[in-house]
C-alpha cells in the first residue's frame, strides 16, 4: 500500500536555480537508496514568496527519506546542500512534516 508524506523546507533566498540544478543532477546512488527503501515518487515545490520548499513522497513500505540519515551517500547530499538551505547542525536540512487536511 503507498502512503503519501509531506513536508516542508526552507531554502535560503536567491537559491533557487542552484537547488533546482543540483536536483536535475541528483546523484544516481542516492536515487537508488531512495528507490531502494520505497520512495517512488518525490516532488519538490517552491513558494518564492517565502523561499519554502514543500514536499511529497508516495511511499511503499515502512521507511521514507526523513529517516535515511544514517547512510554516508544521505550525509554526503545534506553537506552538499547545506550552503542553499536552513539546516540542522547534522546539516540535514530542518524539515517539517505536514499534516493532510484534504484529499480527493
Amino acid at each position: 500500500m503507498k502512503k503519501t508524506l509531506a513536508f516542508k523546507m526552507k531554502l535560503k533566498p536567491g537559491m533557487k536555480e542552484e537547488y533546482t540544478e543540483r536536483h536535475n543532477k541528483i546523484w544516481p546512488e542516492l536515487k537508488n537508496l531512495l528507490e531502494q527503501y520505497g520512495v517512488c515518487e518525490y516532488f519538490i515545490y517552491l513558494d518564492e514568496e517565502t523561499d519554502t520548499l514543500f514536499a511529497f513522497q508516495k511511499v511503499v513500505g515502512d521507511m521514507n527519506s526523513q529517516e535515511l540519515g544514517h547512510y554516508q551517500i544521505v550525509k554526503k547530499w545534506w553537506k552538499y546542500m547545506s550552503d542553499i538551505m536552513e539546516t540542522n547542525e547534522d546539516l540535514s536540512p530542518i524539515s517539517q512534516p505536514l499534516e493532510e487536511v484534504f484529499n480527493m
